[in-house]
C-alpha cells in the first residue's frame, strides 16, 4: 500500500509530488475521470499524464474502474481523511518544495546566501499542513510539560504558532492562549480555529515585538532555528519582559550537538534563511541568561527538545 513515510526515493516521491501539485488527486477524489477528462482538469499533457497514471497505479495510489481513473482506497485515507491512522493530507509537500532549493547548495555554499524565495506565499499552506501534522501526534505531553506547576488558567503567548496545533493543546489543558504569527499566515488559519477555545489569533513580526503581556508562559515552537544570534537574543529579551516574575519560557527546537538530525537540518537553514540555523544548549543558556532566565535546562518530551527557563523574580 501507498505510504507517505516511506516513499521510495526520490521517484516516487516526485511522481506523488508532481501529482499534487496538478490537482491530479483532487480532481479525482471528486470523482473517477477518464484520461481525457483528467487531461483536462489539471491541464495536462495527455500522453505524459498516461504515464504518470500508470505509475501511480503501479504504486497501488490509483485503479481503474472500468474506463475511469479513481483513488484507492489507502490513497483516499492518506490523502482525504483525517481520522484514520495513515492519514498524512499533503503535509510532505513542504519537503517536495524545498528540494529546489536544496539542489542549489553548491551555489549558497559559494555565495553563503539563502536561495531565493519566488514560491513562498504559494507554498504556505504546505508548510502550515507538514508543521500541524508533525506535531499533532507531541502537542498533548508537550503542553502537559510547559504548564505543569503554572496556575490555573495560566495566559499562554505562543510565538509563530500559526497553525494552531500547540495553541489548541494549551488551550484544552485550560490555558488562555494568543497566538501571533504573520498576518498572511493568521489570515489563513483564523477560519479553522474553534471558536469555544480560549484563543486569540494576533497578526505581527516576533522579530518586532510582542503582544502586551503579563504572560505565565511564553512558548517558542521551531522559531529560534529561524534566525541567528542577534534575532533570538532580542526575542529572548522581549519574551522576558512579558513574562511575570517567575513566568517560564519553553523553546521547543533541535538543539545542534545531539545528534546527526541538528546537523542535517541546519543546512536546510543555511540554504532558506539568511541567518538561520541549528544552536547548542551552551548557546541557549549564554542568549537566556543575559535575557534575565535562570534555571535552564532542557529534556526531551514526545520525541521534541524542549529547553525551559525562568525569569528572575
Amino acid at each position: 500500500m501507498p505510504n507517505t513515510a516511506t516513499f521510495q526515493l526520490p521517484q516516487e516521491f516526485l511522481i506523488v509530488g508532481a501529482a499534487v501539485q496538478t490537482g491530479l488527486f483532487e480532481e479525482l477524489k471528486n470523482a473517477p475521470c477518464t484520461l481525457e477528462e483528467l487531461a483536462v482538469k489539471t491541464k495536462s499533457d495527455q500522453r505524459a499524464l498516461w504515464t504518470v497514471v500508470e505509475a501511480l497505479i503501479a504504486l497501488k495510489y490509483l485503479e481503474y474502474a472500468g474506463d475511469k481513473i479513481k483513488l484507492t482506497e489507502e490513497a483516499d485515507n492518506i490523502f482525504f481523511n483525517p481520522d484514520h491512522e495513515h492519514f498524512t493530507g499533503f503535509s510532505f509537500m513542504h519537503a517536495y518544495n524545498l528540494m529546489k532549493a536544496w539542489l542549489q547548495l553548491p551555489e549558497v555554499m559559494i555565495s553563503g546566501k539563502p536561495v531565493s524565495k519566488k514560491d513562498a506565499p504559494r507554498h504556505m499552506k504546505d508548510f502550515i499542513r507538514a508543521m500541524s501534522h508533525h506535531a499533532r501526534q507531541s502537542a498533548p505531553d508537550i503542553a502537559d510539560y510547559c504548564l505543569k506547576d503554572l496556575p490555573a488558567g495560566s495566559r499562554v503567548l505562543d510565538v509563530g504558532g500559526g497553525p494552531l496545533t500547540y495553541a489548541i493543546a494549551f488551550a484544552r489543558k485550560g490555558a488562555v492562549v494568543t497566538v501571533l504569527d504573520l498576518p498572511e499566515v493568521i489570515d489563513m488559519m483564523q477560519p479553522e480555529l474553534d471558536k469555544n477555545l480560549p484563543i486569540k489569533l494576533v497578526k505581527g513580526d516576533f522579530t518586532i515585538e510582542l503582544p502586551a503581556g503579563p504572560y505565565d508562559l511564553v512558548y517558542l515552537g521551531n522559531v529560534c532555528h529561524i534566525y541567528g544570534e542577534q534575532e533570538n537574543r532580542k526575542l529572548f529579551i522581549d519574551a522576558a519582559k512579558e513574562l511575570v516574575p517567575g513566568g517560564r519560557i519553553v523553546i521547543n527546537d533541535l538543539i545542534r550537538g545531539t545528534g546527526v538530525r541538528p546537523a542535517v537540518f541546519a543546512v536546510n537553514m543555511l540554504i532558506n534563511t539568511p541567518s538561520g540555523g541549528t544552536w547548542t544548549i551552551e548557546q541557549y543558556q549564554s542568549w537566556l541568561t543575559a535575557a534575565d532566565f535562570s534555571d535552564i535546562s532542557w529534556d526531551e518530551v514526545a520525541g521534541r527538545q524542549l529547553i525551559k527557563a525562568t525569569k528572575a523574580g
